[in-house]
């Protein structure tokens, strides 16, 4: 790194504080419990001369490491420090992250990393990306054993990309995240494109488009307070079950009129949009679902919360957004957090409306079957506890996709306006009365008086349960009780071992 630009990074940094951007110790404080961060190798430095940095040596070498308490339990973590050379990474800047990321795995605790710096420090050559390589074999080795999460609170370029993205859930903050593998000049001198960097990297296109951000926040102070949040309702390791949360005061009462909303939530019309989140938030303790992936193939909703106490993660098709469809991306979103939730002993709930497939060359050529066949592995490797509730329609191969009986769910439910069947009948009838519609003077008529025959022979309410492939058929205000029964049934869950499962891969 020249001298010019190390100034202009340090710079930046104070120019961006001014911006209420926060120094590296300040946002431990928002992290950690008070008085409770240790830190360690506080007074590292970086044996290097080439280029000046003989006169740039800064104790702790632009990382800060070490472990503290989150809500009294323990958690390791490496921060960057954007004001030491731009934050820049060395070699005994990654020598201490690699000794606090092998505190984590020893210890078996989350680890939690801030990422605010320039990527690999050009003055040391090869020896800061040999840094990279080791954080890298580091978070594979951590995925699947302990919970891996990433802040990007500032640039975060070139190799310092790629280890948010091996964790398991990556905090964008808007007007301060920048991400990329090349940043704004690079692009401009090779592709000729002017970008900036928040158009190439910013918080809202790796929550948006890139899929990369699990959540994003308006500002630090919030994105810190998600965090915890996020740490205190998650296992520590595969080791340990996730800790048992109480309900309020008045939760039961509040679920007698939550089940009264329940059994009239699904419009009467089949085609008729709903929001799934308001199922969720009727159906778990206090209606707390924590989202994940909000912004990103938001036609799949994800994300955690609490029945009876025990943490569970819900997967659910979202008919608002292009009617619950499945497209690639979504089967890729569901897929990864079906695994992460299977590393960690969390049962699943999978909630099912779904009519398909997205259909289109779009998405043929996208690699919609590799991409959806994702989740339909990740489901077929699961051991954890799963429950499928069959809410309105489900068709085809995304029926099957979404947990069904054929895949392994241990119990499947229906409500009584379910569908269940190889394409809608408007679709099964043209296929199957090709011939008599095309001599039809009415298609229109005959083609709906066709379909009632067919939903009425085979897609009426009760013909998945009487064939086997559903379970129980239950009223809508019966969901929570079920489930609830349910997971008292398997309240000792699966086999905490030392080892874990599998890892938790990339997108």
């Amino acid at each position: 790194m020249t001298d010019t630009l190390a100034n202009t990074l340090d710079n930046n940094s104070k120019r961006s504080h001014r911006r209420t951007r926060m120094t590296v110790h300040e946002r431990l404080q928002c992290i950690f419990d008070e008085d409770s961060f240790t830190e360690i190798g506080a007074e590292r430095m970086h044996e290097s001369a080439a280029f000046g940095l003989a006169s740039k040596r800064h104790a702790g070498d632009g990382v800060v490491t070490g472990w503290g308490t989150v809500n009294g339990r323990p958690i390791a973590l490496s921060a960057t420090d954007f004001s030491v050379l731009g934050g820049s990474l060395g070699r005994a800047h990654a020598a201490k992250i690699h000794r606090i990321m092998d505190f984590a795995l020893d210890q078996k605790i989350p680890y939690v990393c801030i990422n605010d710096g320039g990527g690999a420090r050009i003055q040391e050559g090869v020896g800061s990306l040999d840094g990279y390589g080791g954080i890298f074999r580091r978070h594979v080795k951590l995925s699947g054993v302990v919970p891996q999460i990433s802040v990007i609170a500032g640039p975060c370029a070139g190799g310092a990309a790629y280890g948010p993205a091996l964790s398991d859930f990556v905090f964008v903050i808007d007007e301060l995240s920048e991400t990329y593998l090349t940043g704004p000049a690079v692009v401009k001198k090779v592709t000729g494109e002017d970008v900036t960097g928040r158009s190439l990297g910013g918080a809202e296109v790796h929550s948006q488009r890139s899929g990369l951000a699990a959540f994003r926040c308006t500002d630090e102070e919030q994105c810190y307070e998600d965090v915890r949040y996020l740490l205190d309702i998650l296992p520590s390791s595969c080791a340990t079950p996730a800790p048992t949360w109480s309900r309020t005061a008045n939760a039961e009462q509040s679920q007698e009129r939550n089940n009264l909303i329940l059994d009239s939530i699904v419009p009467e019309s089949p085609r008729a949009a709903y929001d799934m989140r308001e199922i969720f938030t009727l159906i778990v303790d206090d209606g707390d679902f924590l989202e994940v992936h909000e912004e990103w193939a938001p036609n799949l909703l994800i994300g955690f919360a609490h029945i009876d106490g025990r943490l569970v993660g819900i997967v659910g098709n979202q008919p608002s957004v292009l009617a619950g469809a499945l497209d690639a991306n979504a089967a890729e979103k569901g897929a990864r957090f079906v695994r992460f939730c299977d590393c960690f002993s969390i049962p699943l709930l999978t909630f099912v409306d779904v009519p398909g497939f997205l259909p289109g060359s779009a998405e043929e050529q996208g690699g919609v079957i590799r991409r959806g066949a994702k989740l339909l592995y990740a489901y077929c490797e699961v051991t954890v506890p799963r429950v499928q509730v069959i809410v309105r329609k489900a068709f085809g191969g995304a029926y099957i996709v979404m947990d069904s009986i054929g895949l392994g769910a241990n119990l499947s439910l229906a409500w009584p306006t379910n569908e269940i069947a190889v394409m809608g009948a408007e679709a099964a009838v043209e296929i199957l009365h090709k011939r008599r519609l095309k001599q039809s003077s009415d298609v229109i008529g005959d083609v709906q008086q066709l379909a009632d025959e067919y939903r009425n022979e085979v897609m009426h309410h009760t013909y998945s349960a009487e064939r086997g492939f559903v379970d129980q058929l239950i009223d809508p205000s019966q969901t929570r009780g079920y489930i609830k029964r349910f997971l008292s049934a398997v309240s000792a869950g699966p086999h905490y071992g030392e080892d874990r499962k599998h890892g938790n891969h990339p997108q």
